[in-house]
């Protein structure tokens, strides 16, 4: 038995060398499927626009293909490019997001999600808008709010056209009276946060408060009487003791 299994061993390793080869060749070969999170790169925002809704950063794929290439696929080389160069204001929708990839032929996109993005343009607009002081608080009794005057008195606002419609003005952060007995001048910050919208330049505002406190506590009462009045008076007092 061990003499016929000795005979053409060198055919019989040839045969167990191609079928290893085989073997690993079929195996590598086999279909697999792997999910990928896609970057999605919006490119070209034509001058003077801006993008104003909610547009995902990835995409999330699934591809299939031959164990192989799936395995020499980098994520970091991946990504689906939108191209919105020539566009007019409003919404476009991009469908069919799979040819946008970049892949190799041989593997095939099995489930994107989303599997279309709508992209909204508006034209980029600038307003100045007056600023109102927030006030929180009270001085305390006896001590009065007289005035807050605010300098400068407007600041400009960017961004979306349709959102900047509804922004008439803005406020300052918070300032605090409780307890202050005196006059003060602060910088204070704009407390402004816009969707598509964003305050530019002038970041915090000059503020000017003006308390004013309880009258002063009357004393006695004391009839003024003039000098030479009084030096008449004292005369005529005298005179009377001479004549007595």
């Amino acid at each position: 038995m061990l003499s016929s299994l000795a005979q053409n061993w060198f055919l019989k390793l040839i045969s167990l060398i191609f079928a290893l080869v085989l073997w690993f060749f079929v195996m590598g070969e086999r279909r697999q499927e792997i999910g990928l999170s896609v970057p999605l790169n919006l490119g070209n925002i034509p001058e003077g626009m801006m993008i104003a809704n909610e547009v995902p950063n990835l995409i999330d794929v699934r591809i299939s293909g031959p164990r192989t290439l799936l395995m020499n696929l980098s994520p970091q080389d991946i990504s689906i490019s939108v191209d919105l160069k020539g566009l007019e204001p409003g919404i476009t929708s991009f469908k069919r997001l799979d040819e946008r990839l970049n892949i190799p032929s041989a593997l095939r996109v099995t489930r994107l999600s989303p599997s279309y993005v709508d992209v909204k343009l508006e034209r980029v607009k600038k307003k100045s808008v007056p600023v109102k002081v927030a006030v929180s608080g009270e001085p305390p009794e006896g001590y009065k709010l007289v005035k807050v005057s605010i300098k400068p008195s407007k600041v400009t606002i960017e961004g979306a056209e349709s959102e900047l419609k509804n922004v008439h003005q803005v406020q300052t952060e918070p300032v605090d009276l409780t307890g202050v007995k005196e006059s003060f001048t602060l910088m204070v910050p704009v407390a402004y946060r816009g969707t598509y919208t964003r305050l530019i330049g002038q970041a915090a505002v000059e503020v000017q408060v003006t308390i004013k406190g309880p009258p002063e506590p009357e004393g006695n009462l004391v009839e003024k009487v003039p000098a030479e009045a009084a030096g008449g008076a004292k005369g005529s007092a005298g005179k009377k003791q001479d004549t007595k």
